[in-house]
């Protein structure tokens, strides 16, 4: 017998509250004591976690979702289900646990697709807001726009409510620079940008279920006044005089486009304000040798007073945070180096005629630095998407409820994974929120990044057509920069087209229709009698499904897992065609070949199912072929086509890469 008691002497700190252990019991167990107003630290593990609350009353957050507990709750969290426990009550809260390892439990949570994809809650998908100063290339399009719309695709067909919101960022400073180099104002240059930016939206077939222009939008100047003015009133952000750069000649401030020199960090080359190869910021004045952009000359060093943040006072709050939600090391890593200066007293308004000026009238001519004012940006559009919904979703008192995932590049990674979430905590203190972040590197042309100014880029409305539209959103994807910069060659591309696609996809597909054709007058078959090697294949797609679910479930999405999947399904199916041909025409083995032209067409209907995220068109297109509906939800599992279904494989012509509407 094992007998136990709960002590306070043997208590000791352990996840952000008190623990002690209860030895011999076979699987780790122990007592919790939760002070009041405290909380256990985010986590998640591959044991799974039995909780029964003794005394007082808290809050159980499970994978974002909260749950009441008092005593006599008792709790089971699965295998890598993040959870805290919150002590809401005037007195301690205890509670006794058992953990233990169970692989197969483990690999079913990590397999599970309900566990990591939040059923229950509204989730806010944001590509990163493009700048209104020039259109989308295919470096844009390859990362944030192209990633929040397959996410969205996704999660819609698992059933669950997700929507892509995006905007112009029209108050970037270089929406000024181009309209000076136009000839036009910024206002003009931003709508006429902005036009532009979703047309090539729209032709590369990425849906947005918000776009909000933040120059023109109804309420948004008042509302981020509103929300600057929480951070000014939390005591955090004042007016504060640090050192500035001035144009030597025309006495100018400097910052951001107009400024450039080397990272003070990492002595890349840098612009004013952020360094795009280390992620850091930099002050503009702490630039190792500054050139002016406007007159490129050294500027001058003189200090100027802007309303400041002391970002080094957060880096608890952000590793909170960070605990949270779905958080790369890459920004983790990111963080650690950004709170090792001793400093950074953080400029969050500029001198400038173009934005949004502060409510309070302490600074003149002023206006609210944009990147700042990109996280209110969020909250906004989340806003106007409650609005035309119905749905009463506010700015100004956003809810734990929400899931928000964000796509961006590394060169926004401090922004929006280190900056916004000490500007949501200072702004909405009682709001901590639940954020995935999705960040791709730089996508290269032909071994280079992507320039305008050089002209060395590739346009989306270049490529993109109805016929080519899918071709280059598969060939996105598999050469997407996820973890490492990837290289889009025009050369490769047009391999993919023909060898890929249209030489493999395509060829085997119609080659199939064929064999339909003159073998079963385009009627899908039953199958028949079962060979140890077609009982084999069919396990072989179900595992295919379980990777492409498990490459855009959240935890581990990756679009260039997922086209690798899709071209797995592919040769699969072609082996396994090759090797059954071998019974077509054989009387004795009717029934046999019969079964393997079935899961040939089960390996079809899998490619039109877990294509439709990656690829809408074509799998409309191969679910219309094998006479089946369009697809409007995720798979269980791989499953034949039923019999009778008339097809017109052999007939569709499923990639017109030559610029055609195939």
């Amino acid at each position: 017998m094992i007998l136990n008691t709960y002590n306070e002497s043997e208590l000791f700190a352990a996840f952000g509250i008190e623990m002690s252990a209860v030895e011999g019991i076979g699987v780790g167990a122990g007592w919790g004591r939760i002070a009041p107003g405290s909380a256990t630290v985010s986590h998640g593990h591959d044991e799974t976690e039995f909780f029964v609350i003794v005394a007082g009353v808290g809050e159980l957050a499970l994978d974002g979702r909260a749950h009441a507990v008092q005593p006599g709750t008792v709790v089971l969290c699965e295998p890598f289900e993040a959870h805290t426990i919150t002590n809401i009550g005037d007195s301690d809260l205890i509670f006794f646990t058992q953990y233990w390892r169970d692989s197969a439990r483990a690999r079913s949570s990590a397999l599970s697709r309900v566990r990591p994809n939040l059923t229950e809650r509204p989730q806010f998908v944001f590509s990163t807001p493009p700048t209104p100063n020039g259109d989308l290339h295919l470096g844009h399009l390859s990362g944030p726009y192209l990633g929040a719309d397959v996410y969205v695709r996704y999660q819609r067909l698992l059933g669950n409510r997700a929507w892509h919101l995006t905007g112009s960022d029209d108050y970037q400073s270089y929406v000024t620079a181009v309209a000076a180099k136009d000839g036009v104002t910024p206002a003009e240059a931003a709508a006429h940008y902005s036009a532009e930016i979703a047309a090539t939206l729209k032709a590369m077939d990425i849906d947005v279920d918000e776009y909000y222009v933040t120059s023109v939008a109804e309420g948004y100047p008042e509302g981020l006044q509103g929300y600057f003015s929480r951070l000014v009133d939390s005591g955090h952000v004042s007016p504060a005089s640090t050192p500035a750069l001035f144009d030597a000649e025309t006495h100018e401030y400097l910052y951001e486009v107009n400024v450039g020199g080397s990272c003070p960090a990492c002595f890349s080359p840098a612009g004013g304000n952020i360094c795009e190869e280390c992620g850091e910021p930099n002050l503009v004045a702490d630039l190792v040798d500054p050139v002016s952009g406007i007159s490129g000359t050294a500027p001058k060093q003189a200090d100027a007073e802007r309303y400041t943040l002391p970002l080094h006072e957060f880096a608890d709050i952000v590793a909170d945070h960070h605990r949270r939600g779905r958080v790369p090391i890459r920004l983790r890593e990111l963080a650690q180096r950004v709170f090792a200066h001793e400093r950074l007293d953080l400029p969050v308004s500029h001198p400038s005629g173009w934005g949004v000026q502060p409510a309070e009238d302490d600074l003149d001519g002023q206006v609210i630095w944009v990147w700042p004012e990109m996280s209110y940006g969020f909250l906004h559009g989340i806003e106007r998407l409650g609005a035309e919904l119905g749905e009463l979703w506010s700015s100004r008192e956003p809810s734990r409820d929400w899931k928000i995932v964000h796509f961006f590049g590394y060169d926004n990674s401090f922004y929006h994974s280190i900056l916004y979430p000490v500007l949501y905590r200072l702004a909405h203190p009682e709001w901590n929120p639940d954020i995935d972040y999705h960040v791709n590197e730089f996508y290269l042309l032909e071994g280079q990044k992507f320039s305008t100014s050089r002209r060395h880029a590739i346009w989306g409305k270049e490529i993109l057509n109805p016929g080519t539209v899918d071709a280059v959103r598969y060939y996105l994807s598999s050469t997407r920069p996820e973890g490492e910069r990837t290289d889009f060659r025009r050369a490769e591309f047009d391999r993919a087209c023909a060898e890929t696609l249209v030489g493999g996809w395509e060829q085997w597909l119609h080659d199939l229709g064929a064999r339909l054709d003159a073998g079963f007058g385009g009627t899908v078959p039953d199958a028949g009698t079962w060979t140890s090697e077609q009982t084999a294949f069919l396990a072989r797609l179900s595992l295919r499904l379980d990777e492409i679910t498990a490459a855009l479930n959240p935890e581990g999405f990756s679009l260039r897992s997922a086209a690798q999947v899709l071209d797995a399904i592919v040769g699969d199916a072609r082996a396994f065609s090759r090797q059954q041909s071998a019974l077509a025409g054989i009387d004795r083995w009717n029934s046999e070949a019969r079964t393997a032209i079935a899961l040939e067409l089960a390996a079809a209907r899998l490619l039109a199912a877990a294509s439709a995220p990656l690829m809408p068109r074509f799998s409309a297109k191969l679910a219309a072929a094998l006479g089946i509906p369009a697809i409007t939800s995720w798979p269980d599992a791989a499953d034949l086509v039923e019999p009778g279904s008339r097809n017109t494989l052999s007939d569709t012509r499923f990639f017109g890469v030559d610029g055609s509407n195939g």
